[in-house]
């Protein structure tokens, strides 16, 4: 059942658009994630599970970590973002989020905080 759910095949073209126009906090952290850089764990950017699309996904910590720039900041988005977490939590993942000026003014805690959660 894992697979049926990963890289759904008609949210590729999604996928790859989406790592093309990264948002400036997604793209300066993935300058930290990518090539095993962290922790030596492998992390995907723009990776789907079910019908969501995340920001990005470590498969050995089942973790997933959500940046929140301020499309966020509304009670329609944040309560969309909750629905979210509940249903990938309920799949067995670890759903961690930053809000994107939190990736740029303190990198150390975003760090931490990811640590925190490996297994």
């Amino acid at each position: 059942m894992e697979n049926k759910i990963h890289s759904l095949k008609y949210l590729k073209e999604k996928r790859a658009e989406l790592r093309q126009s990264l948002t400036p906090a997604e793209a300066f952290l993935w300058k930290h994630l990518k090539a095993r850089q962290f922790e030596g764990r492998r992390f995907n950017r723009q990776h789907s599970i079910k019908n969501y699309i995340v920001d990005f996904y470590c498969a050995k910590e089942r973790l997933i970590i959500e940046l929140d720039g301020e499309i966020h900041n509304n009670e329609i988005a944040q309560e969309k973002d909750r629905k979210r977490t509940k249903t990938l939590e309920e799949l067995g993942y670890n759903v961690i989020r930053f809000e994107n000026k939190m990736v740029f003014e303190n990198l150390a805690s975003v760090f931490m905080e990811i640590k925190a959660n490996f297994k």
